[in-house]
């Protein structure tokens, strides 16, 4: 049984860990696309939601646009991004941003340094609350096996 008060945190960590260096790559891909990227017309050739949660749980909508354009290369190029617009509808045309050596990792988020800033560190500081809670349960467990 003290295995599982044990295990149980570190996977948590481990979790959180892994969703920090997703968040963290993701940030630096789109900030590095829209400072030192090329720019190309796109045209949204899909949109579509996804949902999760339910139950007791509350249910989250994400809406996904999914965006074709032709590199400068003359490769076509069609990546999907989530958290876009809900203006942009199927046929829309739009400005991407994406490096050369990675097109399929392309934005079309309109540049806006000062939000992705924010959002990422608003993010890294619940990710960082919430490996600080587990941590304290750890050590609370060992030192009182008398906690839940």
């Amino acid at each position: 049984m003290e295995a599982l008060f044990n295990v149980v945190p570190v996977l948590l960590i481990a979790l959180a860990v892994y969703a920090a260096v997703v968040l963290l790559r993701r940030s630096r891909q789109v900030s590095t696309a829209w400072s030192r990227g090329h720019t190309a017309q796109a045209r949204c050739v899909r949109s579509y939601t996804t949902t999760s949660g339910g139950g007791d749980s509350t249910v989250r909508t994400t809406l996904h646009h999914v965006y074709e354009f032709t590199a400068r290369d003359g490769h076509v190029i069609r990546f999907d991004e989530e958290g876009g617009p809900s203006t942009t509808i199927e046929g829309d045309l739009v400005t991407v941003h994406y490096l050369p050596e990675r097109p399929q990792q392309a934005t079309a988020k309109a540049p806006a340094r000062g939000r992705l800033a924010a959002s990422t560190g608003a993010a890294m500081l619940f990710l960082a609350v919430f490996i600080g809670f587990a941590v304290f349960l750890m050590i609370a467990w060992k030192s009182d096996s008398s906690m839940p």
